[in-house]
């Protein structure tokens, strides 16, 4: 069997039919391809070549059927591992605009986590399966580095890969990894785009423009503007604008080129998030006692006009792929990219007082008794003033070919990354006014000032890797796929510092030694480095006793060097980030079926454990490397059409993450990991009536949070379980123009997002809101 690998030239599809036929492959399509999507896929694929078969059977790919990775080879029907692929059809019924609106539709992957005691968390913190995957997101298989929300006006589809990802990716998080997919220029002549407005001040326009220069080439130009303000939240907004040329070559021929530019500008207010008093677990510390009963308004802003943040991002990537035949094909994929962020937050901890001086903390009141006189310090100013780069190039051989009975599906490749991170010291002095509890305004000034002081953070790790997979099939009913990668990595960070303290001692929080320097000079606090070589592996097997239904299991190994999640190195033995550390170890297990229960519609089941070693144990004194973490649970989902006009998307997930072995990690006590919900549902479902209408809806249902743990007292341990309903309507006005309403939350349910480590602050869900859309094509 011969396979269409190549993204850009997949099979034809003449109409709506074939393209779900290709859609029953999908282990976790987004939302199955409404009619003028199966239109426009058959537009373009008049102007492509069609693939010469010479083996007995082809099998036919959607886009949304497989991982645009050529480390897949087979569709996500044959690949032993949960994927899920969220297409751009559903992203815009949904009205998302982001990489965590986008992930909504996985269950238990989100934004749970606000940051540390004083610092706030900005951008895509995504936790997955119990850990942080922050630093295991991609873009067309290249990391994409800075802690920034990421925005989807150019991407065709964001996958999901759970379970260790190091064979695929390198490095990565335990638990898995997300790649989104660009679009790019293809050999056909469309105009769509989109322009919304929002009851909570959201503006928004997009387009995509796509043209023919030639019979082999052509340019494709995306583009974005958006001034939203967050709904529910006083003050906070993004505002961005984006522009994505592409320009291919040889589109028609077997030799493709493409050049690709990306070009975003982000002008935000930042949200520091809202204080837990009055919460659901929050009980008073000496002074606070007349606050119980009585939460702030979660639309309360307690920053300045001040705060801001300002990020950059560009990127240009040159793609190469040439077909010596229909069974060998080389790829090459040069990428670079730079990411400026400039930011500054006026964080707070609401503190209380103790029992000799209820006035102690951060919140204090000049009369008891009058909740009006209460304020709250802003005493906690987060900084960041980051720059991450990244160059890699990635080449890949992909082969099919016999050997007797046994047909084999080969990736092979090289890849050289260096990745870096710069940040500059900055100093501030000076305060805010503190903020009135109850009605802050944004409009305090103070005598609050920062600048850069002359020291600097830099982080850089060079990585050379090597991989090869193949998947062997043994006539029509067993499948095996193994995967092996080395990397070879060598880490290098350096910081410098301004000392305050005289001589020499033991390393403590804000405590910078001179040694033999005046105090107040510029010394050099870290200067280290760290080089290994990490193997990582992947094994899998397929048994499909009809072609309809197959049964796998599959285990792997990844490995997360020193530093590999943040470029930061240091001494000593209680810190995974330990020049001495060994690199942490994930195994994964996991057996599962995914059954074509139709020409359209798949169910999927898995049972998965992963078991995470080499974790700092704290119990031990001196600390060792004796930790063990452990994730173990069930994901089941249901995808496609159940009927020609009915679409639906469900997935479920219950899990158990806790700490097998070592120091706990949550505030209450219990071995549950930190920000990982026990269970969570999501759902969305459309049907289109024949005269244009489309209504649908969706269930998001998430479980409580356990906090992390530290000196914090009388703040929530606990987050409670909450379930939303959202909603569409949409209606075809012609073939060129859908107005569509959709609306969030619709019963206004109040509930907490996120929340940080000490439980001092959380974010608050977003209340129920509107959305009105007008989605163009020609």
């Amino acid at each position: 069997m011969t396979h269409i690998k190549s993204r850009k030239h997949p099979a034809r599809s003449a109409h709506a039919h074939l393209a779900t036929t290709a859609l029953s492959a999908s282990l976790a399509l987004a939302l199955p391809m409404m009619a003028h999507a199966a239109d426009d896929n058959a537009d373009a694929d008049k102007t492509r070549k069609p693939d010469a078969t010479t083996l007995d059977k082809v099998e036919v790919r959607g886009l949304r059927s497989f991982v645009v990775s050529p480390k897949f080879t087979q569709t996500l029907q044959d690949t032993p591992q949960t994927i899920e692929v969220i297409g751009k059809e559903l992203l815009q019924e949904q009205g998302a605009t982001t990489l965590t609106e986008a992930l909504r539709n996985s269950p238990g992957v989100g934004t749970f986590y606000a940051g540390e005691n004083g610092n706030t968390s900005t951008g895509d913190t995504l936790y997955m399966r119990g850990f942080d995957t922050s630093s295991s997101i991609f873009v067309d298989g290249a990391r994409d580095l800075g802690s920034v929300s990421r925005d989807l006006f150019n991407m065709e589809q964001v996958e999901v890969v759970k379970g260790p990802a190091s064979t695929d990716t390198g490095r990565s998080s335990p638990t898995g990894a997300i790649n989104m997919v660009t679009k790019q220029a293809q050999l056909r002549e469309a105009v769509s785009g989109s322009v919304s407005a929002g009851v909570d001040g959201q503006k928004r326009a997009t387009a995509d423009w796509n043209t023919k220069l030639s019979d082999s080439s052509a340019l494709r130009v995306n583009a974005m503007w958006q001034d939203s303000d967050v709904p529910g939240r006083d003050h906070v907004n993004n505002s961005r604008w984006g522009i994505a040329p592409s320009l291919g070559f040889g589109l028609d021929g077997n030799t493709r080129l493409w050049l690709d530019l990306l070009y975003v500008k982000q002008d935000n207010v930042p949200d520091g998030f809202v204080p837990t008093i009055g919460l659901p677990y929050w009980t008073p510390q000496p002074g606070l006692e007349n606050l119980a009963g009585h939460p702030v308004d979660p639309s309360n802003f307690y920053g300045t006009r001040d705060d801001h943040e300002n990020v950059t991002a560009q990127m240009a990537t040159l793609r190469f792929e040439h077909d010596f035949s229909d069974t060998l094909k080389i790829s090459n994929t040069l990428r670079w990219g730079k990411t400026d962020q400039d930011y500054l937050l006026t964080a707070f901890m609401s503190t209380g007082g103790t029992n000799a001086n209820p006035l102690a903390g951060n919140i204090k009141w000049t009369d008891k008794n009058d909740l009006s006189t209460y304020t709250l310090s802003r005493s906690n100013p987060t900084f960041r003033d980051n720059q991450n780069k990244i160059l890699t190039n990635q080449f890949n051989l992909r082969a099919d070919f016999g050997t007797g009975a046994v047909d084999h599906f080969l990736s092979a490749g090289v890849e050289l990354t260096r990745e870096e991170q710069t940040a500059p010291g900055i100093t501030s002095t000076g305060s805010r006014p503190a903020a009135n509890l109850y009605d802050p305004d944004w409009n305090d000034a103070g005598t609050f000032a920062w600048s850069h002081n002359g020291t600097h953070a830099h982080g850089q790790t060079d990585t050379s890797a090597l991989y090869v997979f193949d998947t062997m099939k043994f006539g029509e009913h067993f499948l095996l796929t193994a995967g092996l990668r080395a990397d070879h990595y060598t880490t290098k960070y350096f910081a410098n510092a301004i000392c305050n303290t005289a001589g020499t001692g033991a390393p403590g929080r804000g405590i910078v030694y001179c040694g033999t320097a005046a105090v107040g000079s510029i010394i050099t606090s870290s200067d280290l480095k760290d080089s290994d070589t990490l193997l990582s592996w992947k094994i899998g097997a397929v048994y499909k006793p009809v072609e309809a239904l197959s049964l796998y299991a599959n285990a792997a190994l990844a490995q997360q060097p020193p530093g590999g999640a943040n470029f930061q190195l240091a001494v000593g033995s209680s810190s995974a980030n330990g020049v001495d550390a060994d690199p942490q170890v994930a195994r994964t297990l996991e057996v599962g079926t995914k059954w074509a229960a139709n020409e359209s519609l798949t169910l999927n089941l898995a049972l998965f454990q992963t078991t995470v070693s080499n974790e700092i144990n704290t119990q031990e004194n001196p600390a060792t490397q004796t930790g063990r973490k452990q994730v173990k649970g069930v994901e089941a989902s249901a995808v496609g059409n159940i009927t020609d006009n009915w679409n639906v998307s469900l997935g479920y997930l219950h899990q158990s993450a806790e700490v097998d072995k070592g120091s706990l990690v949550a505030a209450d006590g219990t071995p549950n990991l930190t920000y990982t919900p026990s269970d969570s549902f999501t759902s969305w479902t459309t049907y289109k009536f024949p005269f244009g209408l489309t209504v649908g809806g969706g269930v998001r249902y998430m479980g409580g949070l356990h906090r992390g743990t530290d000196g914090a007292a009388g703040t929530p341990k606990l987050t409670k379980p909450w379930t939303v309903y959202d909603a569409v309507i949409s209606y075809a006005v012609n073939d060129n123009l859908t107005l569509r309403l959709n609306g969030y939350n619709l019963f206004d349910k109040a509930y907490v997002a996120s929340i940080n480590k000490s439980g001092y602050r959380y974010t608050p869900g977003t209340p129920r809101t509107f959305l009105l859309s007008a989605d163009f094509r020609f």
